[in-house]
């Protein structure tokens, strides 16, 4: 598969085989919701809050849509519509410059405001989620639209990194953030990693999904089997 994706080495190719048969086999999705926001709801419930000490917003990845609709154009089209309403959030996540973030709105904002508590940041935070959040479809600011658009000032800017809401892109750019989010990237990367060399250590480097999803997993998995599986399939990893 020819992906540029940082994270995925060569070696978990899996071995080809004749045509018509699958190399990873579907498990029992028949209680999986089938509209985009029931799904992102679906999927936010996999996401583990206690890991984080509920501190984070419940993050799904775009492309896990992916492996419950087969028509990217349609979920493309719908999370932009609820992006655009003000409902969910999304962040270009670090590590994969085709990874994305999507977090509820109203779980985002109660989480950043949870986590400014008693700080001297919180009333420019403040502004921010009430000025920036409700119409946004951003993905990054420029400095520019940040002054002259949303009327932030210098020292404001220099605050909002702090907090984490923004982190630096270049100079003179943001990328939207979710603070405190580097443990989340830490545990997916070597979730993600473990759980394909799993497959890849299977006989032919096949195995049945719910077969996978019932496995005693190491150290390394700490988020849901089932969060990974909706990863690697949607991201076209592994071939179902």
């Amino acid at each position: 598969m020819n992906r540029k994706r940082a994270l995925i080495s060569d070696t978990f190719n899996l071995k080809k085989r004749r045509k018509g048969s699958e190399k990873f086999g579907a498990g029992n999705d028949k209680d999986e919701p089938k509209d985009i926001k029931s799904t992102l709801e679906y999927l936010m419930t996999l996401f583990p809050r206690k890991l984080f000490n509920d501190t984070l917003p419940q993050v799904v990845l775009k492309h896990q849509l992916y492996s419950i609709h087969n028509d990217k154009t349609l979920v493309d089209k719908e999370v932009n519509k609820l992006r655009e309403c003000g409902e969910l959030l999304m962040f270009q996540l670090g590590f994969d410059s085709e990874a994305f973030g999507l977090v509820f709105t109203s779980d985002y904002k109660t989480k950043v405001l949870a986590g400014e508590e008693g700080k001297g940041t919180r009333t420019t935070v403040e502004k921010f989620l009430e000025k920036v959040l409700p119409s946004c479809t951003d993905l990054s600011f420029s400095k520019d639209k940040m002054l002259k658009v949303f009327l932030f000032t210098d020292s404001e800017i220099t605050q909002l990194v702090k907090s984490g809401v923004l982190t630096v892109r270049e100079a003179g750019s943001w990328w939207l953030s979710i603070p405190n989010s580097g443990k989340f990237t830490k545990y997916f990367i070597q979730g993600r990693k473990a759980v394909l060399g799993m497959v890849r250590k299977s006989k032919y480097g096949e195995v049945l999904q719910a077969d996978l999803e019932e496995r005693r997993t190491t150290s390394q998995v700490k988020f849901p089997l089932r969060y990974h599986v909706h990863d690697i399939v949607g991201a076209e990893l592994v071939e179902r």
